[in-house]
């Protein structure tokens, strides 16, 4: 769509939410006005108008977190933007990944589910030691104890899987998971590192299936 099909406000400003094209996190709301959505779009990263210093605001481009533009959507009134991208960085200027870290209420009923959740909590373990926590007798034994798990799982996957046991195959599949993620944290590997593998593989698989129809 054309730019000037959206409404900018009285200030020529529209609220933009930046959110992680991979692990849909929001990020950070921000602001734009048409001259910065046109660098946004020419550029590939986004750049914001700054309202306290009243200028244009390259996104990274004094921290080098920048944030590399998959996708642009308006709202069905065209006043209020959700931008995917892929950040090089912390998205906040405190250092965290998004600047939504404020926890004002969370329902105890609802408890979703998610592997980065899992990698915090594992990750927490590590440096907070808590007392009589498998993961943190994991850590403090160290690396080796962790690949002996890994290996030990590995096996109990391919034992459950040959014996064709989808029920006990996905439960050492979670078993095996677990470890790994411990694994991840102890060699300082992300979530992001295993998209970015995996997404590089994707594109070369594309490639190669491009050439044998060729």
């Amino acid at each position: 769509m054309d730019i000037k099909a959206l409404k900018f406000d009285s200030n020529g400003l529209i609220p933009a939410i930046v959110q992680d094209a991979e692990t849909k996190e929001v990020l950070t709301l921000a602001y734009m006005n048409e001259e910065s959505l046109k660098v946004t779009m020419e550029k590939k990263l986004t750049c914001f108008w700054s309202r306290s210093r009243g200028e244009l605001w390259l996104k990274g481009e004094t921290s080098g977190n920048y944030q590399h533009i998959v996708s642009i959507t308006a709202d069905c009134d065209n006043d209020a933007l959700v931008i995917l991208v892929r950040p090089d960085g912390p998205a906040c200027h405190t250092g965290t990944v998004s600047c939504f870290e404020n926890t004002v209420y969370e329902n105890d009923d609802e408890h979703p589910f998610s592997l980065e959740a899992l990698m915090d909590l594992i990750s927490r373990r590590k440096t907070e030691k808590k007392e009589g926590s498998y993961t943190t007798y994991l850590f403090e034994k160290g690396i080796d104890k962790i690949l002996k798990k890994v290996g030990e799982e590995s096996t109990e996957v391919i034992i459950a899987g040959k014996a064709d046991d989808k029920r006990e195959t996905i439960y050492e599949i979670a078993d095996l998971t677990y470890h790994l993620m411990v694994l991840m944290i102890e060699m300082g590997i992300s979530l992001e590192d295993i998209r970015t593998e995996l997404a590089s593989r994707h594109v070369i698989d594309k490639k190669v299936k491009q050439e044998k129809m060729t």
